[in-house]
């Protein structure tokens, strides 16, 4: 009798398994024939970028953002919507950047070599190139008259040590360090290259660097700087830092090996200002059977100050504001509270995503999911995520759900930067993971703009956001 009801209990829940699997196959359908049929997210972008425009964080375009995406979260329909208060930083970039580089051609560096003679019957013309250069987000400036020095390029911070003072004072410290292009996901490249940009005015200043110039981190040969956070250490001098387009980057390597002389004059204008106030954007739709347990699903509302930070993250900013959209058109009902947090100063602070997190810690709140999108509105490919290994195994459990929708990759750790805090709460990370092969040509550049963005591909991020929030809700 008891073998008989073990079967029949077996049976029962193998049915109630395929039932759920089914229920959620063909709602998952309904989220991705609305999001590609009916979906705001791209004119809601199209809005961001081109009327409000790039918004670096203490920025007047910062704060207008704010207002338009409480807007359009309020007009969701969800439970309430609100700003939170965060202090952040404000660094401004000023007129814009130049570097002029000085040096002989290889005509002049032959009579150079014939000797001093030969030089002075006829003197060697020094030729000038302006480099297309940007500074690095949090820099201080240059002196009003520039910088004039002689360079040293490296490509590893043991260089430094080699190097040493007698090499490396007085002049500019240049990284020529490229992404590493055999990676076929290219983020597992980008934090190789980017210690050199959040470090390396520290380490070339530890030697009497005068300024340091990083290789853009970027996976394109083009004529486009890429900024980004920089550091200091309040104990080190504070040298100016820039980031060097990849082409002329390759050019300037290439001119160094036939004239070790080459001088660069560097000018540039940026300056750091009292902290001011900014907020979070928040909206709520609280749950039918578990109002006190949270999923969010969020980006970040700022942006570097050179281009619109469509991709970076104005696609994440719209997709996840369009996700609860989705749900709530569809008419879902869901059992835990979910959460869309715009968070501010991601890019060069994260105290949006800080202040988020002890507002939770202070309140007691239980989150039991969260999610961040912020790698681009290209194709989504899956979903990373950071937990025990009952959280990966559930994530793995979705693959053969989003399948239909090419997405595969649920195999990789990762969460994001904004909501990492949360971890610590012991709060499971989610992060969509888009095809990365485009993204770090426009990142922190100035061709990430709106018209980089593809309809189609920011749309079905969007709803790959939309299910897995209700694959979490319904506790599958």
């Amino acid at each position: 009798m008891k073998i008989k009801l073990t079967i029949l209990g077996t049976l029962l829940f193998t049915l109630q398994q395929l039932y759920a699997e089914n229920a959620d196959s063909v709602f998952m359908k309904r989220i991705y024939e609305f999001a590609l049929t009916k979906s705001d997210c791209y004119s809601n972008l199209r809005f961001l970028c081109k009327n409000i425009g790039p918004r670096l964080t203490g920025s007047t375009n910062a704060e207008s953002a704010t207002t338009y995406c409480a807007d359009l979260l309020s007009g969701v329909g969800l439970s309430k919507t609100y700003k939170q208060p965060v202090t952040v930083p404000h660094w401004v970039r000023g007129a814009k950047e130049s570097a002029t580089a000085t040096y002989y051609n290889e005509e002049n560096l032959f009579i150079q070599r014939r000797g001093e003679s030969e030089m002075r019957q006829k003197p060697i013309k020094f030729l000038d190139r302006d480099l297309k250069i940007c500074a690095l987000g949090g820099s201080v400036a240059t002196p009003a008259e520039g910088i004039r020095a002689k360079l040293v390029e490296v490509k590893r911070f043991s260089q430094l040590d080699s190097l040493g003072k007698a090499g490396i004072e007085g002049k500019v410290v240049f990284y020529n360090a490229p992404m590493d292009p055999t990676r076929i996901n290219t983020f597992e490249a980008y934090g190789p290259a980017v210690q050199f940009r959040g470090k390396g005015a520290i380490q070339a200043a530890k030697y009497g660097a005068v300024a340091s110039i990083i290789r853009s981190v970027s996976t394109s040969i083009d004529d486009y700087p890429h900024t980004g956070a920089m550091r200091y250490d309040e104990t080190i001098t504070k040298i100016p830092s820039f980031a060097i387009s990849t082409k002329d980057a390759e050019w300037l390597s290439k001119n160094l090996l036939a004239s070790p002389n080459t001088e660069l004059l560097l000018k540039s204008y940026c300056r750091t200002l009292p902290d001011t106030q900014s907020s979070n954007v928040i909206g709520e739709w609280q749950g039918t059977e578990k109002p006190n347990e949270y999923i969010v699903v969020g980006g970040h509302l700022d942006s570097w100050d050179l281009a619109e930070g469509a991709h970076d993250d104005g696609a994440g900013v719209m997709q996840s504001i369009e996700a609860l959209r989705i749900l709530k058109n569809l008419g879902y009902k869901p059992k835990h509270s979910i959460r869309c947090v715009l968070f501010m100063n991601e890019e060069n602070g994260l105290k949006g995503g800080i202040e988020y997190a002890n507002q939770a810690k202070q309140k007691q709140e239980k989150h039991i999911a969260a999610i961040e999108t912020d790698a681009g509105g290209f194709a989504p490919r899956g979903f990373a995520c950071e937990g025990d290994s009952s959280i990966k195994k559930q994530l793995k459990s979705f693959e053969k759900l989003f399948k239909p929708y090419n997405l595969h990759e649920f195999e990789h750790t990762g969460g994001g930067a904004d909501i990492s805090r949360l971890k610590d709460q012991g709060c499971p990370l989610y992060e969509l993971e888009p095809e990365s092969q485009r993204y770090f040509d426009v990142h922190h550049s100035a061709l990430d703009v709106f018209e980089a963005v593809n309809k189609r591909e920011l749309e079905l991020g969007a709803a790959s956001l939309a299910a897995l929030i209700y694959l979490l809700d319904q506790g599958r």
